[in-house]
This record gives structure tokens, sequence and C-alpha cells, in this order.
């Protein structure tokens, strides 16, 4: 055994170390157990403990950038004081305790003292949370890379393609766990449970996760003896602080023409500090150095999965559909795309690896850039910010007659006008409602500049004008032609006292069919119907439906429609996706792979640190300058991305050709090497002395 080495069961499986395969299990289920619990999170926080959007994100977004932030704790840890397998258990223990604390805070039975359905004492569920959150993050963080790292201690020299495969598989094991449990656990939420009163499910959506931690943390334990566990080696980060301050100061000191150059800044610290130290060092300089670029990366590679176009996939489902195709394409980069350029003879290393990478990312904006200009020909022109919108909606029982500069629309009973009317906001100066036999009414209305409006009329003298928000896609509103207010619910989202004679916002749905029911402040007799259906919702649709009481008492509904479904066709997006994830498992997995192989052997989880705080440092741009910048066309800001990534693609590229690759082991090896030989040399010293002062004496 060498030096700080605990053995191990020697026991391989198809070439790879039998230990990996509880490692990738482990992988698997603590990523089903993170992207499990992260799923709920903004439903939980809005519709459980009540907090506005706002709020919700702010928290959320806080949460997830200590999950990417805390891997420099866990890191420290594991290479100056537990080594990688202690802190693994260790800050899984207190994940698996964060998850449970979690489920516990979602039991709305546990403050219910009244048994009315609602926590009486909501401060309770909030710190419990909260807790569980900053828990979860500490572990998640914390052993995030220390398990990469461990996994790939688990390869003897020699086995370098093994260990890159391995890498793949690690890779492939965090996606299937995230697309199985973003599946999952919103099945598991919309499940009724509960003592005193059925809600949503949150304890069991968030219970299975803390079930897969645990089972994780088992796993992992179980496989403890035939791990490889190389022991920390003290405070090793103290020491590099110590070492780099050194060497700078040294330097300042001797910058003086009179002291020769050194091959390198950190030669300066050879006064002090051991030419291994010095070597390791380096090593990790370089690759750190290599990573300044990396940031703006990940900043705008999640600009290409957060901003979806008019027809992209929303956020949720993005993440869906990027797990499955890392899932497909992992495999076939691994076994066919890079043994095909070996073959070809062309040296395809790591850094030409996240170089390409980069360069595909950049090449699905461009993409993204076409299919929006597509997209945007057949988007409806909405006002510019001089302009106002108009559409007249007449929800009354007779015609009407609007009068606006210019023009005169003529509306019969439950119609509206075909489409929103533009107009000059300094040139619409009248707007004047009349009906055969009445008064004209003048519209007396401060119409807001950029914005769409519509005209409820329902009478001569009577209207409304409701201010629109810009429709999403796959949305529709609600208009009361009651005397009263009413509530709808259409699934799990409610429209809740829409007032008489008012619209309400437009709210999201997903694609299809939806039923919706009616409930009305005034009793709707026995023999009416109070369940509606809408019509397909497609791409790009959005629609209103207006409620109106007919003669008989009874509700009914009358389907318009704002917005037309798009006719681009979904398979348009499929190349800006497939370059997308393309880009990121060669630029990932790679990555994984180099932070691993160029670091030396007692600073390789700081190293995988270091790549992962790449990631947090690029979600921290996004945040910052999130909306700073508005783009009047979409494909313009694509455009831009694409060129930015492109800029940081050439710079990584001229870095990479500087950097040159080094094998830490035999540069560890050698040392020893060396320190044997000194140590056997001062051995023979002594037994050379020593008889000859025995003889003097």
């Amino acid at each position: 055994m060498g030096d700080g080495l605990e053995g191990r069961l020697s026991q391989d499986c198809f070439g790879y170390p039998l230990s990996i395969f509880f490692i990738v299990v482990n992988e698997f289920c603590e990523r089903f157990s993170y992207y499990g619990m992260r799923a709920l999170l903004i439903l939980y926080f809005t519709r459980f403990i009540g907090w506005d959007d706002n709020l919700s994100t702010a928290i959320y977004h806080t949460f997830v950038a200590l999950c990417y932030l805390t891997p420099i704790l866990g890191a420290l840890i594991a290479d100056s004081w537990l080594g990688k397998f202690k802190t693994i258990v260790s800050l899984s223990i207190v994940y698996t305790i964060g998850q449970a604390v979690t489920a516990v805070s979602s039991i709305h039975d546990l403050t219910d003292f009244d048994h009315d359905g609602t926590p009486d004492n909501l401060s309770v569920h909030i710190a419990l949370s909260m807790t569980g959150l900053a828990l979860i993050a500490l572990g998640t963080g914390g052993i995030k890379p220390c398990v990469s790292a461990f996994g790939g201690d688990q390869f003897e020299e020699g086995q370098e393609k093994q260990r890159n495969r391995f890498f793949s598989i690690f890779y492939l094991a965090i996606n299937a766990g995230s697309l199985l449990s973003t599946i999952i656990t919103p099945m598991l939420r919309v499940q009724l449970c509960g003592i005193h009163s059925k809600q949503a499910c949150y304890p069991l959506a968030f219970g299975v996760p803390a079930a897969l931690m645990a089972v994780s943390l088992i796993v992992f334990v179980i496989g403890s003896g035939m791990y490889k566990k190389f022991q920390p080696q003290g405070n090793i980060m103290g020491k590099v602080v110590k070492c780099i301050g050194f060497a700078i100061k040294n330097r300042f000191r001797h910058r003086s023409k009179a002291f020769p150059k050194r091959e390198h800044w950190l030669d300066w610290a050879r006064e002090k500090y051991n030419e291994r130290l010095i070597s390791q060092i380096k090593m990790v300089t370089r690759v750190m150095f290599l990573y300044i670029p990396l940031p703006m990366f990940w900043a705008l590679f999640d600009q290409q999965v957060l901003k979806a176009g008019l027809l992209e996939l929303q956020p949720d489902q993005m993440q869906t559909v990027n797990a499955i195709l890392i899932i497909i394409m992992v495999p076939i980069m691994d076994a066919v795309v890079y043994p095909l350029i070996a073959k070809c003879g062309f040296n395809f290393t790591s850094l030409k690896k996240m170089t390409v990478g980069m360069f595909l990312a950049s090449m699905a904006f461009v993409v993204a850039a076409i299919v929006q200009v597509e997209i945007d020909k057949t988007l409806p022109v909405f006002p510019k910010q001089n302009e106002v919108q108009v559409k007249v909606l007449n929800i009354g029982n007779s015609s009407m007659t609007v009068s606006f500069p210019g023009s005169v629309v003529t509306l019969p009973q439950m119609t509206q006008t075909n489409e929103f009317m533009t107009f000059d906001v300094d040139k619409l100066t009248s707007i004047n409602i009349s009906s055969p036999g009445s008064p004209i009414t003048p519209v007396t209305y401060n119409f807001e500049q950029g914005h769409r409006h519509t005209l409820l009329v329902w009478d001569p003298i009577y209207y409304r004008v409701s201010p629109l928000t810009r429709p999403m896609v796959f949305c529709f509103r609600f208009v009361n032609s009651f005397d009263e207010s009413f509530n709808i619910t259409v699934g799990e989202n409610a429209f809740v006292n829409v007032t008489s004679h008012n619209a309400s916002e437009y709210q999201f749905f997903s694609l299809g069919v939806k039923n919706f029911t009616l409930s009305s402040t005034q009793q709707i007799p026995q023999n009416c119907t109070k369940n509606f259906q809408s019509s397909n919702l497609e791409f790009g649709s959005a629609f209103t439906y207006v409620i109106r009481r007919e003669d008989t008492g009874c509700p009914k509904m009358y389907e318009f429609e704002d917005i037309s479904p798009n006719t681009i066709n979904m398979a348009l997006q499929i190349p800006q996706y497939f370059l997308l994830t393309c880009g990121e498992v060669v630029f990932s997995v790679t990555g994984l792979e180099f932070s691993y192989s160029q670091a030396p052997s007692n600073m390789k989880s700081v190293l995988q640190a270091g790549w992962l705080l790449t990631v947090a440092v690029g979600n921290i741009i996004v945040l910052i300058v999130a909306g700073a910048g508005q783009f009047s066309e979409q494909w313009a800001e694509y455009i831009l991305f694409a060129a930015l990534l492109l800029v940081v693609c050439i710079i990584f590229a001229i870095m990479a050709q500087f950097y040159t690759y080094v094998n830490p082991a035999e540069i560890e090896a050698r040392f020893d090497n060396e320190d044997e030989k000194k140590n056997l040399e001062n051995m023979n010293k002594y037994a050379t002395v020593a008889p000859v002062s025995q003889t003097q004496m």
C-alpha cells in the first residue's frame, strides 16, 4: 500500500473497478433526490406557503446559487481534513436530514389545529423549509466535487480510457436521475393526502426524494470495502494560499533588474517551500487560468435554455427534453463519434473537445435566430411605444356602434372586431359609443402607450376598458357578462372573483383541450350545466371566453380567438436542441474529466469545485444582467449571444493552444523517487559516519 492510501478489495467488472458502480448508482439516486425536490419548490412557495412570484423566484435562485457555491467548502473539507469518502458520507447525512425536514415542512396537518385544511402557523413551515433547504444546499454542494473526483480515484495508472468513459457514464447518471425525478415528483404532488383534509400531496412529493437520498447514502456505504481511499494531507489549501502569497511578496521584493528572472512566478517561493508543492500549485493555477472565460460561456448557455421563443418548450419541459437528448447523445459520442475521430488520425484532445462544444452551442443560437425570424413572420403585430391597440367586444344584448378617428365599427351582440386596431396615441382623440335610439357616450380613458386594450361594451351608456398584458403562448382569459362576480376553476388553476362586466388576466396552460367549472355568487339552476370545455389550445394561440347568462338563467360560453395558432412546424426546433445538447455533452463531460486528470492527487476535489464554480459565477452573471438590456427583436438577441459565445470560444481556443498537458501521477512519482533517493543517501551517510564517531570516542 502506498502512502496515504487505504486498501481495497481488488474486484473488476468488464475492465472497470467494481466500486464505480456503487458511485454511479449513488449519483443517480442523489440527482433524482435533488432535481425531484427542486421541481416542486416554486409551486410549494406560491401555493402552500403563499408567497408571491417575485419572492418565490428570488428564494429559489438564492438556493440554487448556494448549491453551486458550497462545493468549494466540500472540496476543502475533503482534501484538507476528512478525505473524500468521509466527506461524502458526512455531508450525505446532512443532505438526507435536510430533505426529511423539507418534507416535514410541507405537512399541512402539522399546524392545522382547527382542521380547516389551512396551516394555522405558517412561520413554523417557513422556518422548517428554510432550515431544510440550507442543509440540502450544504449537502448537495459539498458532495458534488467529491463524488466525481472519488470515482476518478478508483482507476489505476493505464486506465485513462476507462476513466474517461466513467465520466461519461457519471454524466449519464446525473441526467437519468434528473429526467425521472422531474417526471415522477409532479405526478406525486397532484395526489391528494392528509389526515383531516385532503390536499395536494407535497409530503409525498418531497418524501420520495428524501427516501432516494437515504438510498443513495446506503448504496455508497455498502461499497466501502471496495473503494480506493486517499487520506488527506493536512491543510493543503492553507499551504497553497501561503505559498502563493510568499511567491508574490518575494517577487515584489526582488523586482529590480539586478535579480535574474525565474521561469515561473511561483518559482519565487523556492526559498521557503519545496518543489513538489510549487509544482502542484502550478498545475492548479494553469487550469484555473484556463477557466477564466468559462463563466461567460455558462451565462450565455443558460440564456439559450431559458429564453424560449414563442413556440419553444417551457423551461421545465426544456429540462426534460434536454435530459432525454443527453441520455441519447452521451453513449453515441462515447462509443461512435470519438472512436471514429480517433480512427481518422485526429488528436481530439480534451481542450479541443471543449472548444468544439462551445462552437456547437454558438451555432445553436444561430439556428434559434433563423427559427425566430420564421416565427416572427406569423406573430401578431403588437403596438410600438407611441401606439395603442384597441379591440371592441360587444357583450350586450343589442347592436353597438363605436366611432374612432377615421373609422366606425358596428358590432351585433356577442361579437368582436376581427383584429386589434392600431392608433397613434396623439391621433386617438375621441372614441364614441352609440346605439339606435340612444345618446352618444364618449369613452374617457387614458390609454397606456405600447399596450393592447379591450373595450367591453354592453349598453350605450356602459362600457369598460380592460388593459391587456401581452398574452403568453397557450393561454386564455374570461369575460364576465353576469350582473355578479364569479369564479372559474381550470384544473389546478383558478380565476378568482372575476367581477361583473370585466375581464380576467390571461393565464398560461399546457397544450390541448381544457375543462373548466363555473361557480357564481347567485344560484345557478340545477338543470343548467356549470362545466364547459375550451377549444384545443395550440402553439401560440390565445382565447377569450365570455360567460353570459341566458334568459333561462343558465350560463352560456362564447369563444373568441385573440391570437391564431402558429403555423411554424415544431420540427424546426429540433436542430437547435440537438446542437445545444451535443455542445453540452462534449463540453461538460470533457470538463469533468479534464479537471480531474490535470489535478494533483491532493487537490482533485478542489479543481472539481473550481469547475463547478464557473457554473455558479455564470448563473450569477445571468441574475445580474437579467432584464438589463431588452431587444425589440428576439432574433437580434440570439445573434448577439451567438457572436459573444463565438468570441468566448475563440479566446478559450487561443488560451488552450498555450496549455501544456501534464500527468500529475508521473510528476508526483518523480518527486517520490527523488525523496526516496535523498532518504537513502541520508541513511548511507549516517551509516558511514556513525562508526567513525564511536572510534574517535
